[in-house]
């Protein structure tokens, strides 16, 4: 019977994390995960056989924790949809750095993992569908969201200047999914006031 590990699952991600966060995606191997969680490298592959089962595991983690937020109050709205979107956007900045992106970026080069991708993406569209003018600002903002982390993977935001462009998508979100203000018929008597 093999030996247990001496540490958690759980707690052999948020090491994988830190490494990533500090090193970048190359930094994360087995054998720097078990030094720095103070195993043995058969104490890591205990939990992740493979740096591939060890980079799924964190992508899984991330999309699961990023899915939680965005647990729809109602699905119908696509609008309250994208702000959810947004918010859950800035709560995870830490842990989407452009470091992490980069891990990301390798595990998106597996086909069986790109496919894992664009059926959550297909997800994220349903419930973003619809021809209402509403709908298609919460999917223009979805866009702009996107648009703005894949930039950031670029290094627009070293001045920290991703709040600001969340902030202004956010803006425009609001003045585009409002309301239309109601137009009713002009009262005779009203006509002859503006005269």
């Amino acid at each position: 019977m093999g030996r247990k590990p001496t540490i958690s699952r759980d707690r052999l991600l948020d090491v994988a994390e830190d490494i990533v966060r500090q090193g970048g995606a190359a930094a994360l191997t087995i054998g720097a995960l078990a030094q720095a969680a103070g195993i043995s490298k058969g104490g890591v592959q205990y939990s992740f056989a493979s740096r591939e089962a060890l980079v799924q595991a964190l992508i899984a983690r991330w999309t699961t924790q990023f899915d939680a937020v965005l647990e729809p109050q109602d699905a119908a709205d696509p609008v309250g949809f994208a702000r959810r979107y947004i918010a859950a956007t800035r709560a995870s900045q830490p842990a989407l750095n452009a470091k992490m992106a980069g891990l990301m970026i390798g595990y998106l080069e597996d086909p069986a993992n790109l496919h894992e991708i664009r059926e959550w993406y297909r997800g994220i569209f349903a419930r973003l569908s619809g021809n209402s003018g509403a709908a298609q600002a919460a999917r223009v903002a979805f866009l702009a969201v996107e648009g703005l982390f894949l930039m950031r993977i670029n290094g627009i935001d070293e001045s920290g200047a991703w709040g600001g462009f969340l902030d202004d998508v956010e803006a425009v979100l609001d003045r585009l999914a409002e309301p239309a203000p109601a137009v009713g018929p002009v009262a005779p008597d009203d006509r002859a006031e503006a005269g």
